[in-house]
């Protein structure tokens, strides 16, 4: 062949593929990945489909990058409301069918709303797949947001708020732990928002919120199970294809401001037992500089509380008889700064600053003792046999997906998390134990009850909230 005719040909083949690209008409992957297959829709839609064969059901998801972290004093909660009120109609599909419908179809469906997305699931039959997608897109955009619905529902969040928070001392606590530990980092806001700024919501604020965040180019659809890639695409070019877009605003950064010094507060309600938490202010992958430092936080998490025989069970409950019950977390997964936590309920008659020496005792230990190879490799295989067991569900397969996704990481992250895992060694869980578990980025909440004078209780049952269930 001539090199002229090779040129040519080279120009039209690329002048074809960008057509197709173009008008969106053919299933054009990103990557080739076996396990997750992506794609993008001409609206800016993103796409991610896992073939899982095992079973004719199908998981489908739509996530939002949006969550309480996106919001401003004043409105906190309004993304949680938000949530409630897309289960509450379209001009299509009036207030309570989307969940009958998935219903009478044999599904289930439920949302939740988190610090940095909001999300929207069904576990259907593979074959109701379509109409899964057509009522997501239905409401996407189409939302009536009747001003009645909304006084109903924000009563609902209100009394939710009640029930799960201030009516519960050790939660009312670690909220506020958490609005002193960050001092201008969206993740002090409560998810469900303060009652004060509940109270003043309108739906004007909501009608606002729903549209700037709720477009197809602020969107990804996840779906997993018994399905063919290429047809998932089709669906949702189909249904979701023709969705106008959002001018979504890039946001500034939002970096925490320096602590100087460890920070206290003192909580006191009626409540029959005390509680201690202690927050450390540490790095996620998204900001991390050095990528191991998250794996070896994880492992440092595990060699704390992981399971019956890590150390703070082994030494504080069973061993000194000091807690009732001590726990370590840590989540190297979101879009700001977190915190790795300690918390734990002091046995009868032990006070709390007497629980918090011996917390710091077991972190002082760690920076001065390194771990044997033993007690690190049984905390490997509990974190890895954790993360290969939950990849047995399809459901968490497409929500780890899509939340990796949604905080602005790659999915491949949760192919390496094993390997990462496998390589941390003992002198690095030391290294982060002295870098970051330090007075300087240390927070401590302590629940100091006072008397319950009222023993007698009512039972308080939330409204129903129109076929939806908040986790």
């Amino acid at each position: 062949m001539k090199m002229k005719s090779i040129i040519s040909l080279v120009f039209v083949s690329t002048m074809v593929l960008a057509w197709l690209l173009y008008f969106d008409t053919e299933p054009v992957p990103e990557t080739t990945d076996e396990a997750v297959q992506s794609y993008q829709l001409s609206n800016g839609m993103k796409v991610l489909v896992i073939e899982n064969h095992r079973a004719p059901v199908v998981v489908s998801q739509v996530w939002y990058k949006v969550g309480s972290s996106y919001e401003h004093d004043g409105i906190t909660g309004i993304s949680h409301v938000l949530e409630h009120m897309m289960f509450k109609g379209t001009e299509e599909h009036p207030a309570g069918e989307f969940s009958e419908i998935i219903a009478a179809n044999g599904g289930e469906e439920n949302a939740f709303t988190g610090q940095d997305y909001t999300a929207y699931f069904q576990k259907i039959a593979n074959d109701r797949l379509e109409l899964c997608l057509e009522l997501e897109a239905d409401r996407m955009r189409n939302l009536t947001l009747d001003e009645k619905e909304f006084l109903k529902e924000v009563e609902v969040v209100k009394e939710e708020r009640r029930l799960r928070t201030e009516d519960k001392p050790t939660a009312l606590t670690y909220e506020r732990f958490n609005a002193v530990a960050f001092t201008n980092s969206p993740y002090r806001r409560p998810i469900i928002g303060w009652m004060e700024d509940l109270d003043t919501l309108t739906i004007d604020d909501v009608r606002k919120w729903y549209k700037t965040w709720y477009a197809p180019n602020n969107a990804t659809l996840v779906v997993a199970g018994d399905v063919m890639a290429e047809e998932v695409y089709r669906l949702a070019k189909q249904y979701f294809g023709q969705l106008p877009t959002s001018e979504i605003e890039v946001l500034k950064p939002r970096r925490e401001a320096k602590q100087y010094g460890t920070q206290r507060l003192t909580v006191e309600v009626p409540a029959k037992i005390p509680y201690l938490v202690m927050g450390y202010k540490t790095p996620v992958l998204t900001n991390v500089e050095e990528e191991w430092e998250v794996y070896a936080l994880e492992v440092l998490a595990g060699l704390l509380d992981g399971g019956s025989s890590a150390r703070l069970t082994n030494n504080l409950v069973r061993g000194q008889h000091i807690a009732d019950s001590a726990s370590a977390s840590y989540g190297m997964t979101a879009k700001h700064e977190t915190l790795f936590v300690l918390s734990a309920v002091p046995s009868d008659g032990v006070a709390t600053d007497v629980l918090e020496f011996a917390l710091r005792e077991q972190i002082d230990t760690l920076k001065t003792q390194l771990p044997d190879e033993k007690e690190l490799d049984r905390v490997k295989a509990q974190v890895v046999a954790s993360q290969v067991y939950q990849q047995d569900s399809t459901f968490y397969q497409a929500m780890e997906v899509g939340m990796l996704d949604t905080i602005g990481l790659p999915w491949q992250v949760k192919d390496e998390y094993v390997e990462n895992i496998m390589a941390v060694t003992a002198e690095q869980v030391q290294q982060v134990a002295k870098k970051y578990l330090v007075d300087e980025q240390l927070t401590v909440a302590v629940l100091d009850p006072l008397p319950i004078e009222n023993t007698t209780t009512t039972s308080r049952a939330a409204p129903a909230a129109g076929g939806r269930h908040d986790y």
